[in-house]
């Protein structure tokens, strides 16, 4: 929950909905689609944020449906999207024009589309191989070995099975926005 002055506000999305269209359009536009590709951030956005629910971590000082750290936001763009100038500028281009130059990590909040991109890199740049089958498992293991998000913490294969069979495979518990 955020608190804006006196309104407290709740988010979350639809698994399918972030699904259809956030996480499917933006891996195709990339050029990088697969199904596993696409539950795998799936599964992380459930397992970080619970599907958006809690987009903000004091403690951790995590941000957005992946709780992406500002560190490694700059992080990756300094060390890694440096290295690949056109898919920088594609990254670039799904950030607003005048707030991501007040407020880049205010992306991470305020954009679905650039947060996914921002966890994707994460991913990608650890070279994992997405083109094979993948269970539940396997996609756990990709998270917790892979997802490096700065707020260091534990990843647990266990925790991320459970919630992405609640959260994304249950349609009885998906939340709403």
């Amino acid at each position: 929950m955020t608190k804006m002055g006196r309104i407290e506000v709740v988010m979350g999305i639809y698994a399918s909905d972030l699904r259809e269209l956030i996480i499917k359009p933006y891996l195709q536009g990339l050029g990088e689609y697969s199904e596993v590709a696409e539950n795998l951030l799936l599964g992380t956005a459930a397992q970080e944020s619970l599907l958006g629910l809690h987009c903000y971590c004091a403690q951790t000082k995590g941000l957005g449906l992946y709780r992406i750290t500002a560190e490694k936001h700059l992080e990756l763009w300094d060390t890694y999207l440096v290295q690949f100038p056109e898919l920088a500028s594609q990254q670039r281009g799904l950030a607003s024009q005048q707030q991501f130059l007040k407020n880049p990590h205010g992306e991470l909040m305020g954009n679905l589309t650039y947060a996914t991109g921002m966890a994707w890199m994460l991913y990608r740049r650890s070279a994992i191989d997405t083109s094979k089958p993948a269970d539940i498992s396997a996609l756990a293991q990709f998270w917790a070995n892979h997802f490096d998000n700065g707020t260091n913490c534990l990843r647990n294969a266990d925790d991320f099975i459970q919630t992405y069979r609640t959260l994304v495979m249950d349609g009885s518990k998906k939340l709403v926005a």
